[in-house]
């Protein structure tokens, strides 16, 4: 038995077609000669590859970023509150010379 290799367009054409639900699953696997079973998991990564890419199901990793940039936010201001306390420690000092 041939094993047929698919192109993800042809992946995408097929499960758009099942999606459409102007047909049933059975009859598109039955014309493309695959089963229902890969037919559902083309399905599945497909809506979770469109969830990821409009941003849904990130939350973990958004609120892991948003964490990242507090601390890198307060580091900032840390520098920042050092460097005009090195300014007018220099100033003072340039000052009295």
């Amino acid at each position: 038995m041939k094993l047929r290799k698919w192109m993800s367009e042809e992946k995408m054409a097929i499960v758009l077609e099942g999606l459409k639900g102007q047909r049933s699953i059975t009859e598109i696997c039955r014309e493309h000669q695959i089963s229902q079973t890969l037919y559902y998991r083309w399905r599945d990564r497909f809506l979770e590859a469109g969830q990821k890419g409009l941003g849904a199901g990130n939350l973990d990793e958004t609120k892991a970023l948003q964490v990242e940039i507090d601390k890198l936010e307060k580091i900032i201001g840390r520098q920042t509150i050092a460097i005009e306390a090195l300014k007018k420690t220099q100033n003072l000092i340039s000052g009295r010379r």
